[in-house]
């Protein structure tokens, strides 16, 4: 499934809207983008869903974050628009999983490990 970079762009807008204000708003010094494809380094030690890296978190989860967390670089959470490509065969599927990945990602933020958020459908 293919879609254009306003549409991939759109999605994770629209899968940020989703998520309900209590969550969004607790997220600090953090940002949200997208990418074509992982790098290589990125791939390297990551479970990947489908064989594919959809999503990167990385940063300090917030419950790692102690009182001398301050001046330092924001976490960030990329999106990779490749791989969704290749595991959708609908837009409509393309559509949900990149509101999955979204979540996911989030919430390795709030510290959740794979396990856990693979447990509960993300």
């Amino acid at each position: 499934m293919h879609m254009n970079d306003q549409e991939f762009e759109a999605a994770i807008e629209e899968a940020l809207a989703a998520i309900p204000a209590r969550f969004t708003e607790a997220l600090s010094n953090i940002g949200i983008s997208w990418d074509y494809e992982p790098t290589a380094a990125e791939l390297g030690s990551l479970h990947c869903s489908e064989g594919e890296l959809l999503g990167l978190y990385t940063g300090v989860p917030i419950t790692q974050r102690t009182t001398s967390y301050s001046g330092v670089m924001p976490d960030m959470i990329t999106i990779y628009k490749g791989p969704h490509e290749r595991i959708c065969d609908t837009r409509r599927n393309m559509v949900e999983q990149i509101e999955k990945t979204v979540i996911h990602e989030i919430g390795h933020y709030f510290g959740f490990d794979d396990d856990y958020l693979h447990m509960h459908g993300y």
